[in-house]
């Protein structure tokens, strides 16, 4: 009576799991392909090829406590799930792609509920969480959040050449140097930047402290970094202008310049991540 009743759970896990895979693949494999697309083309979202492996290491560093866990599916995720693909209607209709890239990771955390219990889909929220990293900002905030940006770069570099003695006149994100005219566009900005160093300070936090405190301010960390190496980026191209009559604006110079400034703001986050680390392990001790 036993083996019968593990079996009849059994075919029924193995349907509804069918069953949740399925209407996965049908439903969201245009998510998928409008999202792949916008990251091999658009600078600001490439790093999107590298949440999904990011999540799935996360979740093979967890599998020995995830297999102690037990199962219990609960219906309410059944009903999650089904709310997502409301959601995602919504979004088909409307033509609100954001809407339904969301909807798609409400779908996986419903269906993990269904399927495996809370206790699980706990365990693996963080990995879940990671994916929204991966879907584009709405185009409106994205482009106000840019602006905005874009001018509170320009108005501090060109403060501080002009301690140096750079002689220049500002127009909104348009500097104009005796040699030439920039222009702060928008990879300056610091918007391209700061996905990135957000996903890493995220994944950084996560597997390095056990504050919750220190985790959130690490990540956070992320914002002042990428506003502050921007800053010195066009602070550096108009100093190089003036003074050494180098234009880093174009070329391979400006490819290596780009990944130098990245590296200062990774080498910025490794420093604040090791302060959190030695932080985190003397309020441990105490």
């Amino acid at each position: 009576m036993t083996n019968k009743k593990y079996s009849i759970n059994s075919i029924l896990q193995f349907s509804f799991t069918f069953l949740l895979v399925s209407a996965f693949c049908f439903t969201f494999f245009p998510v998928w392909k409008n999202l792949i697309n916008l990251w091999l083309n658009s600078d600001d979202y490439s790093h999107g090829f590298f949440i999904v492996p990011l999540a799935l290491y996360i979740i093979w560093q967890k599998k020995d406590k995830l297999s102690a866990l037990p199962i219990e599916g609960s219906w309410i995720g059944f009903l999650v799930s089904f709310l997502a693909l409301l959601f995602f209607l919504i979004g088909y209709i409307g033509y609100i792609e954001t809407l339904k890239s969301l909807s798609m990771i409400l779908f996986i955390a419903g269906s993990i509920a269904f399927l495996f219990g809370f206790s699980i889909l706990k365990e693996l929220m963080f990995p879940i969480c990671i994916l929204l990293f991966m879907i584009p900002v709405p185009s409106q905030i994205f482009a106000a959040a840019t602006i905005h940006l874009q001018l509170f770069v320009s108005a501090v570099s060109a403060h501080l050449v002009s301690i140096l003695g750079v002689p220049l006149y500002r127009e909104g994100n348009v500097i104009h140097l005796p040699e030439q005219t920039l222009q702060v566009v928008q990879a300056c900005s610091g918007m391209r930047s700061l996905f990135s160093l957000l996903t890493l300070s995220a994944v950084f936090g996560y597997l390095t402290l056990r504050s919750n405190l220190l985790r959130t301010l690490l990540f956070c960390s992320g914002f002042p970094i990428a506003v502050f190496v921007n800053i010195i980026r066009v602070a550096l191209l108009i100093s190089f202008i003036h003074f050494l009559d180098i234009d880093l604006t174009k070329g391979t110079l400006h490819t290596v310049f780009g990944l130098g400034i990245f590296f200062l703001a990774l080498a910025l986050l490794f420093i604040i991540k090791e302060l959190f680390i030695r932080w985190d392990s003397l309020s441990s001790t105490d």
